[in-house]
């Protein structure tokens, strides 16, 4: 059964799989933030990463 952790940003369940592996990517699907896995001792938990806004050039 997948487990749901609320998102950091919005507040919506983000389900992750079971087959989840430590490192992999997930996102969002409501505001499309994106997460980084970490499994320690079998407990799951997200890390948030901070995407780079464009600086336009400047």
């Amino acid at each position: 059964m997948p487990t749901k952790i609320s998102c950091q940003v919005c507040g919506a369940d983000i389900e992750i799989p079971d087959d989840v592996l430590d490192g992999e990517l997930v996102s969002c699907s409501s505001c499309g933030q994106k997460y980084q896995v970490t499994i320690q001792n079998g407990l799951i938990q997200l890390k948030l990463i901070k995407v780079e806004e464009e600086d336009w050039g400047e």
